[in-house]
């Protein structure tokens, strides 16, 4: 028994998120029943962060078990032609059975893409959240300072949130300009169900000047979800990586250039940005 890792993009517009559902269409769903065309065989898969409804993947990560033998590349292209053309397998490679896509994993990266402007832009529905108000986005940075760290998350977390502890270290959170576009980089050892599209909601605010970026911090000690900002839409929300500092034969792309190499547009600046 040989344990393979797979590295997936998917475009999450009109697809039920990751998790195996009844009735639903979902990325394991599609890969599982891709990986049994492919192999003759049901086989199981883990993920490292399970996406929800709408939300993106430039690198999600998975593994599985199996007797098959196969070269790297007959992974990918054997998959990709049992796939829907939303998701592709970007990369296979074998791993040692003591590694785990979720719990190896030792921080975890998105990016939301936001687009700030007077109407939306129906060629990039789906791929971008959408504003109609000019941000503040030096307001935005305040807010996110008060974030950074370790807190209780409560007041971010969804009702239907599973996680035993509302506890995350919040390592990094940027708000970068390029043109009409924001691009905010959030990187956690783990985030809370609907944790990312919540602290939008309340960045969101800030910048657009309804509330002082100290709210972030009053929220925080508040812990009470009700009292935050809506659940931001899922449009311009992006898994861009996943940590295994143990793991250095993953061929994983650093946030930024996974960010590059699928949207382009935005991305000179940010790609750069240190």
């Amino acid at each position: 028994m040989a344990r393979i890792a797979l590295g997936l993009a998917y475009e999450g517009s009109g697809w039920s998120g990751w998790q195996t559902q009844p009735s639903r269409r979902t990325f394991q769903d599609a890969l599982e029943a891709a990986l049994e065309a492919f192999l003759d065989r049901p086989t199981a898969t883990i993920c490292a962060g399970r996406t929800d409804s709408g939300v993106h993947a430039l690198q999600q990560v998975v593994h599985l078990d199996t007797v098959a033998v196969r070269r790297e590349m007959s992974w990918v292209r054997g998959l990709n032609a049992h796939l829907p053309a939303q998701i592709a397998v970007q990369w296979a490679r074998p791993v040692a059975e003591d590694f785990h896509a979720r719990f190896a994993a030792r921080s975890r990266t998105y990016f939301y893409v936001l687009r700030s402007a007077p109407a939306p832009s129906p060629i990039l529905r789906g791929r971008v959240g959408w504003v109609h108000d000019a941000l503040d986005e030096t307001r935005m940075r305040a807010a996110a300072a008060h974030l950074l760290g370790e807190h209780d998350f409560s007041a971010f977390r969804s009702s239907d949130c599973q996680a035993a502890s509302p506890v995350r270290t919040l390592s990094r959170l940027d708000v970068l300009r390029t043109g009409e576009f924001l691009v905010l980089r959030f990187e956690a050892n783990a985030f809370l169900h609907h944790m990312v599209r919540n602290l939008m909601g309340v960045l969101v605010a800030v910048g657009r000047g309804r509330r002082p970026p100290e709210w972030a911090a009053e929220l925080l000690s508040q812990r009470d979800r009700r009292l935050a900002a809506p659940t931001f839409m899922p449009d311009g929300l992006y898994l861009a990586h996943v940590g295994y500092p143990a793991h250095p034969e993953l061929p994983l792309l650093q946030p930024e250039r996974a960010l590059a190499a699928h949207l382009g547009w935005p991305c000179p600046d940010v790609a750069g940005h240190p």
